[in-house]
């Protein structure tokens, strides 16, 4: 388990978007990380790094411990955890998100 925290620790530092979500943006597996890509493409995001964690129990696991957040997906920029799916909605619907997103230099 400590190598997948470590791996997630990495991955949300080095990268300016980072989505766990079950399937892809292309071909999400679940309404709400549907939901949390779409939102994501619309907003214009060009960088964005996503892992599926259906594909590993680890994984998937892994990220609820690391952000301490019960449900998937979970939505990290600039390093930091923003939410799920609800709270990007409201934050998208708000005007917060764009320039977290503008900031992270991920447009």
């Amino acid at each position: 388990m400590e190598d997948v925290q470590k791996f997630i620790d990495e991955q949300v530092k080095s990268n300016p978007v980072v989505l766990f979500m079950k399937g892809t943006p292309q071909f999400p597996q679940c309404g709400f990380s549907g939901a949390v890509a779409q939102i994501l493409k619309q907003a214009g995001v060009k960088k964005l790094v996503a892992f599926n964690v259906l594909e590993s129990d680890e994984l998937r696991q892994g990220v609820k411990t690391y952000a301490d957040w019960p449900t998937l997906p979970q939505l990290f920029i600039n390093g930091e955890f923003i939410g799920g799916c609800d709270i990007v909605r409201e934050m998208a619907a708000s005007g917060e998100l764009q320039p977290l997103l503008e900031a992270a230099g991920a447009l």
